[in-house]
C-alpha cells in the first residue's frame, strides 16, 4: 500500500494574472517550482484562502524572478487577481517513505519571492 502525503508547499503565494483563454494549468515563477520541487507538468492542489475554492491542475513554469502566479483556463473563474493561494503537491510513499517524509515549504513575500524553506 503507498500512502497520499504532502510533498511540496508554496504559501500564501499572491495570484498575479487570470487568463481564461488559456489551455488549462497554473503558470508559477520558476523559481518558487525549483524551490519547492514542482517539475513541469506536475499535478497541483490550489486552495484559494480569499474565498475557499480549491481545484486541481497541473503546473508550468513562468519566467524566472518575475513572481507569476497565473491560473489559467475555466479555473480563473474561481481566483481573482491579488488572492492569497496554498499551490500543493502530493506523491505516493510507501509506509517506510512515508515515516520519513518532509514535505519542501516554501514561504514567499508580496511579491512571490521565496522567503523561507521550511
Amino acid at each position: 500500500m503507498h500512502h497520499k502525503i504532502l510533498r511540496a508547499k508554496i504559501h500564501r503565494a499572491t495570484v498575479t494574472a487570470t487568463d481564461l483563454e488559456y489551455v488549462g494549468s497554473i503558470t508559477i515563477d520558476q523559481a518558487l517550482m525549483d524551490a519547492a520541487g514542482l517539475l513541469p507538468n506536475e499535478c497541483v492542489l490550489v486552495a484559494d484562502l480569499s474565498n475557499g475554492t480549491r481545484h486541481w491542475t497541473y503546473a508550468i513554469p513562468g519566467p524566472r524572478g518575475k513572481g507569476t502566479i497565473c491560473i489559467n483556463g475555466a479555473a480563473a473563474h474561481l481566483v481573482s487577481v491579488g488572492d492569497k493561494v496554498i499551490i500543493m503537491c502530493f506523491g505516493y510513499f510507501t509506509p517506510e517513505e512515508a515515516a520519513s517524509a518532509k514535505p519542501k515549504l516554501v514561504l514567499v513575500d508580496e511579491r512571490n519571492r521565496a522567503l523561507k524553506l521550511l
